[in-house]
């Protein structure tokens, strides 16, 4: 079922379990099994439990069967990741009846949210950890051990894990994704990240450049930096003396080398600044290319959603994006069937796409989560059907523009970071240009890590083909 999301959710990694580090010849007397569900941040949290466990004398193993310790990193924000996640705990519990000692843990946002019912209703886990809470693991697997239920979901006020070197899931050791801020102050009805990941606090500027600087020299060429609303980003040091925002991350960020590549996500429209513009168009290594969510295109929708801008000023915003950047690419979310909708606000959603033309669209229609201001404040009234026929519309709508898009890249060449081969032949490589679309070109001596530049000679719906040139 599609519902609403904040964040970007990749469908291919949902539920991946996190592998074990090619190069780690450390031996380790326990195993750790842990799953990630939801957006990248969840995905980079996994990371940092993996170095915590790692310390403590775990290794990660991928087959669920040599674990004595079973994590879920979970998602609150889609219904479709609960279902799943029960089906995967209940999976679990018939694994933990054969296997004496073996214990079973949830993490994340779907902990802090319904930790009475998967500890003592539905006796589903032994230990609960909410996202601000990893530093606290050992101490609860120990105390889970003994036989007590372990909890910790406060939230913190300070943790940003900025101290922490995440141990990088195995991928493609070409990109990585850098968390630069936790929890969310934007209060969006339809979300309920301000209740789970709590208050916005910005992570250690030095330790971010640390971190990426870290990455370049391991081999990885490409670092999105993670955040909320990477835009609010607002670091003050101890003694109070230097400030950093987020444009100024950015700027230091790119100055690790010319040959890292930086992307970021997710901005508010509210929140991005000339300032991050100005600095994207100052290096060429951050990539022109921006996730601004809208949401609706419908002025009383979006005051209802909480979003703090018209249409009007959004459309200004994205005015004013091109003006800086004109080659910029830019994506968003939407929610079809909010609150109230009626057929006019739907049509001013198509409207402001017909405006925009997005590259990339997240879409989804509307379903109620428990604990977000919507369920307290308005009624889910739009009936399911109607959701659906306006988000297939939406659907078919993005499909025209997306195909229109890549028929006018077609003849231009572009800078491409190769990520790997293509999954569809082995004789054909892989990478994304500056405006975050996938280019498949001839693999002849070329590989991944490397930048080449391809020019384009056709296209589908939503892949580049090209040769390098």
């Amino acid at each position: 079922m599609l519902d609403q999301v904040t964040k970007v959710h990749d469908e291919s990694r949902q539920g991946e379990a996190f592998a074990p580090q090619m190069a780690d010849a450390q031996t380790y007397s326990k195993k750790f099994y842990i799953e990630s569900y939801g957006c990248a941040m969840n995905f980079n949290d996994s990371e940092i439990v993996a170095s915590i466990l790692n310390k403590e004398g775990y290794g990660a193993t991928r087959n669920v069967e040599e674990a004595s310790l079973i994590l879920l990193n979970t998602c609150s924000i889609r219904e479709k990741a609960e279902q799943t996640v029960r089906k995967r705990l209940t999976e679990f519990r018939q694994i933990k009846r054969s296997t004496p000692g073996l214990l079973v843990g949830i993490l994340g946002c779907m902990a802090e949210r319904i930790k009475g019912k998967l500890l003592e209703e539905e006796k589903l886990v032994d230990l609960v950890v909410g996202p601000d809470a990893y530093r606290s693991l050992p101490a609860l697997i120990a105390e889970a051990g003994t036989g007590m239920k372990s909890v910790n979901v406060l939230l913190s006020r300070e943790e940003t894990y900025g101290d922490i070197s995440p141990v990088r899931l195995d991928n493609n050791g070409v990109t990585s994704f850098v968390s630069i801020m936790r929890g969310c102050n934007n209060m969006c009805t339809f979300c309920v990240v301000p209740f789970t990941r709590g208050r916005e606090r910005s992570r250690d500027a030095y330790s971010v450049v640390r971190e990426a600087a870290e990455l370049f020299d391991n081999g990885y060429r490409e670092v999105t930096l993670l955040g909320q609303n990477v835009d609010s980003y607002y670091w003050t040091s101890s003694n109070g003396e230097e400030t950093v925002t987020f444009a100024q991350l950015l700027e230091k960020v790119a100055l690790v080398h010319p040959l890292l590549r930086v992307r970021f996500s997710t901005s508010h429209p509210k929140d991005i600044t000339d300032d991050v513009l100005f600095v994207m168009a100052k290096y060429d290594n951050i990539c022109n290319y921006i996730h601004l969510p809208v949401q609706s295109g419908s002025n009383r929708i979006l005051q209802l959603m909480n979003r703090t801008y018209t249409r009007e000023w959004y459309m200004k915003k994205v005015d004013r994006i091109r003006e800086i950047l004109p080659d910029c690419g830019l994506s968003t979310d939407i929610i079809a069937g909010f609150c109230t909708e009626t057929e006019e606000d739907h049509q001013e959603t198509m409207d402001i796409m017909r405006y925009v033309q997005y590259e990339l669209a997240y879409m989804y229609f509307y379903s109620e989560r428990p604990g977000t201001l919507a369920e307290r404040r308005y009624q889910d009234d739009i009936p399911e059907e109607i959701k659906k026929k306006r988000l297939a519309e939406i659907v078919a709508l993005h499909r025209r523009h997306s195909e229109a898009g890549m028929k006018k890249e077609v003849g231009k060449t572009f800078r491409v970071l190769i990520e790997g081969t293509s999954k569809r032949s082995q004789e054909q490589l892989f990478g994304r240009n500056d405006q975050n679309k996938v280019i498949v070109f001839p693999r002849e001596n070329y590989s991944k890590g490397e930048y080449v530049m391809v020019k384009v000679e056709s296209c589908t719906a939503g892949t580049l083909i090209g040769k390098v040139v």
